[in-house]
């Protein structure tokens, strides 16, 4: 198992990140012009567009027999994993390294890095007819869910890669930190039986955390992989196409998704890295040493001498005079003694 060295994901971020992508809310409007920069590397075609009319983009590289499916935004608000795609193409365009070329020469890669534009203009999870993408594999009412089967089919990968963004709500099990990148390799049934396709995507997923372990220890969760029998990941699992989930989820005071949008690059990175620089999937055991996510945070905590009176609140994002404004909201709930604040202010009584 060849793991990245620090210093090469590092330098490779710093040099490659995609600078006009910042924040939490990115529309088509904010990647319309990127696509030109790579037009000489990539081959990309409009391949449908969403409910509005708005246009859905693939991009693909590559000449290997390992084929790779990589798809962002399906939740129109969850754009970190859209930024850390950027960074990656800007890699390919621009860099020589050895393991680029080598992802390159094994791996063949498409890319949707934007599933919901419509969605992502109104920055809400749904797309323009309410519509959960992720809960609409089996019916696939929607046109991009239509557009995600199609092209899914037709490519035949044997991973893919679904990005997604977590809540600050999740921690990592046994720790006091947030779950800043969280994986899972999705059930294919309620038994939640170890198939040899989940075998398959645990391995990679164990050369992801490899990684990140040495980089953000202990900040790195496991997804419940209890079984959705109309999710995205899980249905793509039981076709057979092994399917990772990435949780890009909060890191101390990134509410940008900026510090999560770099470990999310490096995971990508790795997992393609591993997929192309190896000959087999077989090992998978250590993918259970990762600890579970675990619901113990909230974003502020008014701490008082009597817990009874502590007061928890969540940022609510909302679009106000087209800009993204946070604005803080009392959870209506008793405190447990047992949750954190990602900040805490102590009050005298």
């Amino acid at each position: 198992m060849k793991i990245l060295s620090t210093d090469f994901l590092e330098t490779i971020f710093k040099e490659q990140k995609e600078n006009t992508l910042f924040g939490k809310w990115i529309t088509f409007k904010d990647i319309k012009d990127l696509f030109n920069k790579h037009n000489k590397i990539f081959q990309i075609s409009e391949i449908g567009s969403s409910e509005e009319g708005r246009p859905i983009l693939q991009l693909k590289i590559g000449t290997g027999k390992k084929r790779v499916f990589l798809w962002s935004q399906m939740h129109g608000n969850e754009s970190t994993g859209t930024k850390a795609l950027f960074d990656l193409f800007n890699c390919f365009s621009n860099s020589n390294k050895d393991e680029l070329k080598t992802i390159l020469i094994e791996c063949t890669l498409l890319f949707i890095p934007m599933l919901n534009p419509d969605g992502a203009k109104a920055y809400t999870r749904v797309n323009a007819n309410n519509i959960d993408l992720n809960r609409d594999a089996v019916e696939k009412i929607a046109k991009e869910s239509k557009l995600l089967r199609s092209v899914l089919e037709d490519f035949n990968p044997q991973f893919c890669f679904n990005l997604h963004d977590q809540r600050t709500i999740f921690g990592v099990e046994g720790t006091k930190n947030p779950a800043t990148i969280s994986f899972l390799a999705p059930s294919e049934e309620v038994s939640r039986t170890i198939t040899e396709g989940r075998k398959q995507t645990m391995n990679v997923i164990v050369a992801m955390n490899k990684m990140l372990q040495q980089i953000i220890p202990d900040f790195v969760g496991r997804y419940t992989d209890e079984f959705y029998p109309t999710a995205t990941g899980d249905n793509f699992q039981k076709l057979g196409y092994n399917t990772i989930l990435i949780e890009s989820g909060h890191y101390i005071n990134d509410y940008t998704r900026e510090d999560s949008r770099k470990f999310t690059f490096y995971s990508i990175l790795q997992g393609l890295y591993h997929i192309a620089s190896s000959s087999n999937f077989n090992t998978y055991k250590e993918y259970f040493n990762i600890p579970n996510n675990d619901k113990i945070f909230y974003d502020v905590i008014h701490r008082y001498s009597n817990p009874k009176n502590d007061i928890a609140f969540q940022y609510e994002d909302k679009i106000i005079a087209n800009r993204l404004v946070s604005n803080l909201i009392k959870v209506e709930e008793e405190v447990s003694k047992t949750k954190i604040g990602h900040s805490e202010i102590v009050f005298d009584e």
